[in-house]
């Protein structure tokens, strides 16, 4: 069975007010457009072609349609035109023991100050579109940090004397608390005053480059120096970044598909004015320096690519359609299809359906799978591990 979804894409401040516009072929409104969710996240459901929400939908439908009642991951496309605050997010057991918590307490469910909405985990997985996709993930590897500290003179030897490299993990997540407790913001304006002046060509032009991006963006912000000591990632279309539990991250600008288990919990860490809970994070911050997390496709199949990653929650697939060459597409779970390119025909258990970028459409179970024509790139997200 074939259900078409829609949804109206999200206007968070810093969605980009042509990204999503142009990929779907239609003029821009003039706001930001940030995220299109495409589940059934009650947060902000998919519609399907009969104006149901598709958490309704499968509440009625997924027994005579062999889904399940509720999906276990989200799907998004999402444009960044300015950078999202930097956040990490919990695992599992850190989830259910902070929801309940703050359900104890009873905080509510909206209020700005919660932080445990559900009690769910939420590793993430970005993959580009985009001719450029810029992240910050993971925290680099001290040395090349030093390196680039020693650029800022006094103020970033202030900050390298914090850093020891015998427990970089506890002084990484001691350096981070010092940041945004508040405690800090002289030594946070020195830096980033230093950071503007700094010397180029040393191997650090885009990382001094997106410190006065973030600077102008958001002023004296403690996150601009936390982002300091992030990875830098430029993301090539086709390319993917997987963000586990307790890795700090931030999209900084461009187009993507984002695939994540099916939560909304969200630790903030820097460049937001939304509540930053630094205890909290720190708590389920995983400090361990070292290379970005990318993920790179396997192919396991003619024309279909797949995004390897531990989440028991979600896979993420890419079909490369070409002219005369149809994809054939396994769909033992139900699926989420969504377009990014070209013209794609979706034809399964009988049924058919064209998708341009940007369109959207439910598979359920189907023992004969789908096949793709035409010719573009299609996103295939679905439940857990498939070979």
């Amino acid at each position: 069975m074939l259900v078409p979804l829609t949804n109206a894409p999200r206007d968070y401040a810093w969605g980009s007010t042509d990204l999503i516009a142009r990929l779907e072929g239609r003029e821009p409104t003039g706001r930001p457009e940030a995220e299109v969710w495409l589940g059934d996240h009650p947060g902000n459901p998919a519609v399907t072609a009969d104006g149901r929400t598709l958490d309704a939908w499968l509440a009625e439908e997924a027994g005579a349609a062999g889904a399940p009642a509720k999906l276990t991951f989200l799907m998004k496309l999402l444009a960044a035109g300015s950078p999202l605050s930097i956040q990490a997010h919990p695992s599992k057991e850190q989830a259910e023991a902070g929801f309940a918590r703050e359900e104890q307490a009873g905080i509510p469910r909206d209020a700005g100050h919660r932080t445990y909405r559900d009690d769910n985990h939420k590793p993430e997985l970005i993959v580009a579109v985009s001719d450029e996709f810029l992240a910050l993930a993971g925290l680099r590897a001290l040395t090349d940090t030093r390196r680039l500290l020693a650029l800022l003179g006094p103020a970033g030897a202030v900050l390298s004397a914090r850093l020891d490299d015998t427990d970089a993990e506890a002084s990484l997540s001691a350096v981070i608390a010092w940041l945004l407790s508040g405690e800090a913001q002289d030594e946070v304006d020195a830096l980033i005053r230093a950071a503007l002046d700094a010397p180029r060509g040393a191997g650090f032009d885009a990382e001094l480059d997106l410190v006065a991006h973030l600077a102008h963006a958001y002023p004296s912000d403690p996150g601009v120096i936390v982002a300091m000591l992030m990875n830098l990632v430029s993301l090539a279309p086709g390319e993917g970044l997987y963000v586990p539990a307790g890795v700090l991250h931030a999209y900084v600008a461009g187009l993507g598909v984002e695939l994540m288990a099916a939560s909304d919990n969200v630790l903030r860490g820097g460049l937001t004015p939304k509540h930053i809970d630094v205890g909290e994070l720190v708590s389920v911050l995983t400090p361990s320096p070292g290379p970005a997390p990318r993920v790179e496709a396997e192919e396991v199949g003619e024309g279909l690519w797949r995004y390897p990653t531990p989440a028991p929650d979600f896979t993420l697939r890419r079909a490369d359609v070409a002219a005369d060459t149809p994809v054939r597409v396994p769909v033992a779970d139900t699926a989420i299809l969504l377009a990014t390119a070209g013209e794609v025909t979706v034809e399964s258990a009988g049924d058919d359906l064209a998708l341009t970028p940007g369109r959207a459409v439910l598979v359920t179970p189907d023992a004969e799978g789908a096949v793709l024509r035409g010719t573009g790139t299609v996103f295939i997200a679905s439940t857990g591990f498939i070979a």
